[in-house]
């Protein structure tokens, strides 16, 4: 089992950037495939990116050429890096790992608002 602990989310005006975090506390980290999902006020939790343990990346169409998900596995670290924020991309955004098992662990979330 892994644990994911997110950071770096916060209140931010449309233009802007973040930088999401999302360390895991299994030193396999290598070996699991990463992803961010977001729940905007409301609605339900949907894909925004993800990485395999190759380092190919996915993303869903409204955050191309704005998002980039990257990992440091020195650091069993994944990143979400977000610019030209956008006010509809306000949510809590939740940490995905997957292993070789496909079994499913999830972070607690950390919030993004984007308003001016």
């Amino acid at each position: 089992q892994v644990q994911l602990v997110e950071s770096g989310g916060n209140l931010v005006q449309p233009g802007g950037s973040l930088r999401l975090s999302c360390a895991a506390s299994k030193t396999t980290f290598s070996i699991y495939a990463m992803g961010w999902y977001r729940q905007p006020p409301g609605k339900q939790r949907e894909f925004v990116a993800s990485i395999t343990s190759g380092g190919s990346t996915n993303y869903v169409n409204s955050v191309k050429g704005r998002f980039t998900m990257s990992r440091d596995n020195a650091k069993n670290t994944a990143y979400l890096q977000m610019n030209s924020l956008k006010p509809e991309d306000t949510a809590v955004y939740y940490c995905n790992a997957k292993d070789p098992y496909l079994r499913n662990y999830w972070g607690q979330g950390t919030q993004v608002t984007v308003s001016a």
